[in-house]
């Protein structure tokens, strides 16, 4: 089976990238995890080493790694990079090519297909700047889930919510089986 590494920004919708990690180590792949700082105001590491069987990533550089330069090592022999949820601020550090911290080094590192699955605010999704962040990175191959369109965490209703882990697990499984453009 594939070798997966989940990325999750810190967003309101980061609680539903713990049922990703779970449905696809259910369909037997290897998931593991990277949490951005943020992200862990919203979830755990052990919410995710629970689901995957795997250790949760939060430190480029923990004074005990798991693995040795984790930013390379997570991505060797990688099938399928998943960002999810991806947040304006992850957008744009990945359009310009920053990598200050775990998951952009990951991500500059990735030389595998890579899913973004951004979740915002109806307003941050169609500002120009976050548009053209998300132009960039789909000019250069990476593909984007969503948003869709529904209820926000601020009670808005509009575009900029997180597919449904069950939907976004479908197009992982569409691009590890050789699937097309998104």
């Amino acid at each position: 089976m594939a070798e997966i590494l989940l990325g999750v920004t810190g967003g309101a919708a980061a609680f539903k990238a713990v049922s990703l990690a779970s449905l696809l180590r259910k369909s037997g792949h290897t998931v593991n995890c990277i949490l951005t700082e943020a992200a862990t105001e919203f979830v755990t590491p052990v919410q995710f080493s629970a689901v995957s069987g795997m250790p949760c990533y939060t430190d480029l550089f923990s004074s005990q790694p798991a693995v040795s330069i984790p930013h390379i090592t997570l991505t060797d022999n990688l099938d399928l990079m998943i960002v999810a949820p991806a947040t304006a601020h992850f957008i744009a550090r990945a359009a310009l090519g920053l990598g200050d911290d775990l998951l952009t080094s990951a991500f500059l590192a990735c030389s595998s297909p890579v899913l973004i699955a951004p979740a915002m605010n109806t307003r941050m999704w169609n500002n120009p700047a976050v548009q053209s962040n998300a132009s960039i990175l789909s000019s250069r191959g990476i593909r984007f889930a969503g948003p869709v369109s529904g209820k926000l965490a601020c009670g808005t209703t509009g575009d900029g919510r997180l597919m449904e882990p069950s939907d976004i697990a479908e197009i992982c499984f569409n691009i590890l089986d050789g699937g097309g453009v998104l």
